[in-house]
């Protein structure tokens, strides 16, 4: 056995770790049934592959045992520590330890229960920097189908504390990490969704704003886009422009190599393309959970070309652009668009023609109730992206911790 120690280490602890095969220190392992499942809700939902991340469980999309009911020793208890041995090359191997997500729960075949002397502290183990990167290695198969043998995985060589009380203060210590990451995703859950109702209300006129004088603000006019803004039909001539953007329902108007990681377009021939510009309106008519009538999006990038498939149009009053990019966050305008929209051959895309988009009604307040409104949104936003900030730093100090406290 090859003696070791991690980088980062609490001080009362002195004896170095020791490097062992994972087959001496499991003291059981099995996988799950072989289970046929459906969405349809039922008293036996089952954990499958997809329902594991590297160190947690997702469980807002659940699939069910149909069938014969399911074995009781398949049943998932607290603590358990789950390993993923079926996935694609970069997925398999996730491991997590269930914490009650669910009061009652199954485990299918693709997945390897397995118990040591503590389950919580070989759950960091295998997430490790170096745990991840041992796994790696004995991965086998192709990019979309992958495997880690249970045999191969026996073998494999993890290095461990030799007293008990210090994989036990390293678990805990990391679970305290985790539990404040928990915490702060559950706050900006609340905040988002918060800020959602508040919009909502804010846009049905359930709320109103007073001006300076403590005095309410002139009724709200009703007018049509095709008003307010006019169509953008510039094509790229000559290829002149070649920054190609898209519109994603979840980040907005962004650079297309960038979203995909690489240019999707014909660089090549960019002619049939429209020309946008900083400020225009795109609307993407493919429909995703995200955005069941297809999202609207402000563009703050600048100059690019997007597909002939968008329809670009640019507001003729810029004091209404902050107030339109914050109505189109938000689901009033969805009731116009389904009510005429043709859906055809293409489920996955809305079929409006252009008089019918244009004349979408869209409800307008005065200036000063406009910038109220602008300014109430945004601050909650500062709060929702401050909560952000601090789950993405405390991630960072969870890896940093993961990568120096194992070897």
């Amino acid at each position: 056995m090859q003696r070791l120690a991690p980088t980062l280490r609490f001080p009362e602890f002195k004896i170095n770790w020791v490097e062992s095969r994972i087959e001496d220190l499991v003291s059981s392992y099995k996988l799950g049934g072989n289970y046929q499942n459906s969405i349809e809700k039922n008293a036996y939902p089952l954990i499958k592959m997809g329902n594991v991340g590297r160190g947690y469980f997702v469980t807002n999309k659940l699939e069910y045992i149909v069938g014969d009911i399911p074995a009781a020793e398949d049943k998932i208890q607290e603590g358990d520590l789950f390993f993923n041995t079926r996935n694609t090359l970069d997925l398999v191997g996730k491991v997590a330890v269930w914490r009650n997500e669910l009061p009652t729960a199954y485990y299918n075949s693709n997945l390897l229960r397995m118990k040591f002397e503590n389950n919580y502290f070989f759950n960091y183990v295998f997430n490790s920097f170096w745990g991840l990167k041992k796994l790696k290695r004995v991965a086998s198969g192709t990019t979309s189908v992958a495997a880690i043998y249970t045999k191969d995985l026996m073998r494999l060589k993890v290095s461990t504390p030799q007293e008990l009380s210090e994989q036990q203060k390293i678990a805990d210590f990391l679970s305290s990490v985790d539990k404040k990451i928990s915490l702060l995703k559950e706050k900006h859950a609340l905040l988002t969704q918060y800020k959602k109702g508040v919009m909502q209300k804010l846009f049905k006129q359930y709320i109103r704003f007073k001006d300076e004088n403590g005095n309410d603000f002139p009724d709200w006019k009703t007018k049509l886009l095709s008003k307010l803004a006019d169509k953008n039909n510039l094509k790229n001539k000559d290829n002149a422009v070649n920054a190609v953007l898209t519109n994603s329902a979840k980040s907005g108007i962004v650079n297309q190599g960038d979203y995909f990681n690489k240019d999707i377009a014909n660089q090549g021939n960019l002619t049939g393309y429209t020309v946008v510009e900083k400020n225009d309106f795109i609307y993407n008519p493919r429909i995703s959970e995200l955005a069941p009538v297809g999202p609207i999006k402000r563009n703050h990038i600048g100059q690019g070309v997007m597909s002939p498939l968008y329809t670009a149009f640019r507001f003729k009053d810029e004091n209404v652009l902050d107030y339109l990019e914050q109505y189109f966050n938000t689901t009033m305008w969805h009731r116009y668009m389904h009510s005429i929209a043709n859906f055809g051959a293409r489920h996955d895309r809305m079929n409006i023609t252009s008089a019918d988009f244009y004349a979408l009604p869209i409800p307008l307040p005065c200036e000063g109730e406009r910038e109220k409104i602008v300014s109430f949104i945004k601050a909650l936003e500062t709060k929702v992206n401050a909560v952000n900030e601090q789950i993405e730093l405390t991630k960072t100090f969870k890896k940093g911790l993961l990568q120096q406290m194992f070897v």
